[in-house]
Parts: structure tokens; C-alpha cells; sequence
């Protein structure tokens, strides 16, 4: 799934590829992948895209005023191109689900958004304020904007696991599975810790990975081809999707928790005391 650091870094190319640039015609390949029906996604067509900003893991074209509202959910991608078919895509074929022309068909260059897989997700709003978009409406502060105190504050009296507080977007806004476990590797907790319980130093701990892993991922993947992105992001993770290697760090065995559709991954040694977590959906501890 993409997070923070991919949505900024396509937020950034955004920036620098379509703003100025007018939306000559979307295509529309999937109607499921939208939203909102009124207005029509055609009022969009040659409106200017003014500004591109990004809450949380949204992305957001705003077009003079209208925002076109992305999020790309578990399998979702964007792929931008430098020159983009005429021909309208067929409904229901492969997995383009939308197109966005910024210039002639044809001729000029515009994004594609895609969705691998056969659990769709992708969703796309098209709104006079990005706070129409339920999601949006009850993100809590973005990850980066986030200092010691104010996490501190997040954290204070919530009896939820660690994991859980740093992946809920109502109370954190842009991290995810990947970027959680990178996290707490590099705060050298255990992903099952109560997050109100939290000493200072943990605190300390993991404030100070919070900000250093999010804005390390943010600096590598700004600037880089979106075909490139997702590649750029598994060459940085240290244990999220490494179960069976070794820890960089002290060389244990990277172990993993399984969930109903998701896992974690985690270092015994460098986050639970070198007690390894029970692997069953309502996983404790090990004493």
C-alpha cells in the first residue's frame, strides 16, 4: 500500500508535471472508482490544475477550485506518462481504472490510475472541499507535523497496542503496515506495547524514528519516476516484509505476525526482549 513518503513523492511530481497544465478530458474506465456523482467527473474538463497537496495517504489535484480526491488504497498506483492514448479505454478491461488527460489526446501527457488485483479499493472523489471526503474529515495530524509533545499527548491513556494507534488514520495521518514496523524497529519496540504505557525514553525512542524513518523514505522517493517508487521503497525496509532474513541491525531472524489480510514483521532481539510474539490472530506475548 502506498504511504506517506510514495503519496509525497507523487504529490511532489505532481507539482512539478501537471500543475499549469489544463485537464482536457478523463476518461473513465471503471465507474466503481467513483465516489461522488455530482458533479460529473466532465467539469472537470479545461479547468487548470492549480495546486497538488496531500492529506495523509490522499492525494489532491486541485483544478481551479474543484479537487480531484485519490486514494490509491492497498493495490492502487498512478502512472504517469509523457504522452497519453487517444483512444477512450475499454470498461472493465485489465487494471486501468481512470485516465486523465493534461493536454490533447494523443498528444500530450496526463496519469493513468491503476488497481492490481481483484479486492478494489481505489476510490476517487471529486469535491469542492477535500473535507467532503469522509476519510479526509477524520485524519488526525500528519505524521511529519507531528513533535515529541503532541505524539506524547496522541499516545497518553490509550490502552490499544502500539501497532494499532501508529496505523489508525484518525489518530495518526500517513503511516501504514510497512512504515509502522520500520518504526518501531528502529525505536526498538515491540509492536504489541500499550501505547498509553509508554516510558518517556520510549517515547523519546519513538519520536526520534518517527521522524528520521518517515523523512528518510520522503527524501529517497522524491524525485524519482513513479515506475520507480515502489522499488525504491522496498530497498529501504529493514524488517516489513523481510520474514526469514536477517536483522541488519543485530542479525536475528526477522519473524513476522499473521493477520486475517495483513502481517507484521519485527526483530525479537532489537524489540521484544528476545521473547518472540505468538503468531495467532489475537497474539500475546510469549512469557
Amino acid at each position: 500500500m502506498p504511504e506517506l513518503p510514495e503519496v509525497e513523492a507523487l504529490a511532489h511530481h505532481l507539482r512539478e508535471h501537471a500543475v499549469g497544465r489544463t485537464v482536457a478530458r478523463i476518461d473513465v474506465a471503471s465507474l466503481s472508482v467513483l465516489k461522488t456523482y455530482d458533479p460529473q467527473w466532465t467539469v472537470l474538463h479545461e479547468r487548470e490544475v492549480t495546486a497538488i497537496a496531500r492529506h495523509g495517504k490522499h492525494l489532491d489535484m486541485d483544478c481551479d477550485g474543484l479537487h480531484f480526491i485519490v486514494h490509491l488504497a492497498r493495490a492502487g498506483w498512478l502512472r504517469w506518462a509523457d504522452t497519453l492514448g487517444a483512444a477512450p479505454p475499454k470498461q472493465g478491461r485489465g487494471p486501468l481504472a481512470l485516465r486523465v488527460h493534461l493536454g490533447p489526446p494523443g498528444e500530450g501527457p496526463g496519469f493513468d490510475l491503476t488497481e492490481a488485483g481483484t479486492k478494489k479499493g481505489l476510490a476517487v472523489w471529486i469535491v469542492a472541499s477535500p473535507d467532503e471526503v469522509s476519510s479526509i474529515a477524520r485524519l488526525g495530524p500528519d505524521a511529519l507535523s507531528v513533535d515529541r509533545d503532541a505524539l506524547a499527548g496522541l499516545l497518553a491513556g490509550r490502552s490499544e497496542r502500539l501497532k494499532t494507534v501508529l496505523t489508525d488514520q484518525s489518530i495518526l495521518a500517513g503511516v501504514g503496515n510497512a512504515y509502522s514496523d520500520e518504526v518501531l524497529h528502529a525505536a526498538r519496540l515491540s509492536p504489541f506495547a500499550v501505547a498509553g504505557k509508554l516510558s518517556d525514553d520510549a517515547v523519546d525512542r519513538l519520536s526520534a524514528s518517527l521522524r528520521e524513518v518517515l523523512n528518510d523514505a520522503v527524501q529517497r522517493s522524491v524525485g524519482q519516476d513513479a515506475a520507480r517508487l515502489k522499488g525504491e521503497k522496498r530497498s529501504g525496509l529493514r524488517v516489513h516484509a523481510r520474514t526469514g532474513l536477517p536483522c541488519p541491525v543485530c542479525g536475528d531472524t526477522v519473524r513476522e505476525v499473521s493477520f486475517a489480510d495483513k502481517a507484521l514483521q519485527y526483530c525479537a532481539t532489537c524489540q521484544t526482549g528476545g521473547k518472540p510474539l505468538a503468531d495467532r490472530r489475537l497474539s500475546r506475548l510469549i512469557k
